[in-house]
């Protein structure tokens, strides 16, 4: 279960949080696993990742979590949030999305 969850704006929120020093995402096969399961049973997560040597912010939908844990951070998903509020935004943005779409998994096929 990710170490977060909260409502915002009416939104539920999953997130999952990892500090890294270079590119890559540690996370855990049962990390990657409950993010997948979540979002197949219609759910919404976040992986947000915050790189300690330069303090840039990473922030990827939870289904994605198997690419995340392969290729980290340099993998082509997700966004790259300037600050703490630009997350939120992130965030909500697709929160928006993801709910007025009945639910569909995120993902190429769902967009």
């Amino acid at each position: 279960m990710p170490d977060v969850y909260a409502i915002w704006d009416g939104y539920p929120l999953w997130i999952e949080l990892k500090v890294i020093t270079g590119n890559k995402v540690r996370l855990a096969p049962q990390q990657v696993a409950w993010h997948i399961a979540h979002s197949r049973a219609g759910g919404l997560s976040f992986i947000l990742v915050k790189r300690s040597k330069d303090r840039g912010l990473f922030l990827f939908e939870g289904c994605d979590g198997r690419s995340v844990a392969s290729e980290g951070v340099s993998c082509d998903l997700g966004s790259r949030p300037a600050d703490l509020r630009a997350v939120f935004e992130d965030m909500k943005a697709v929160s928006i999305r993801h709910w007025s779409n009945s639910l569909r998994p995120c993902g190429p096929a769902a967009q």
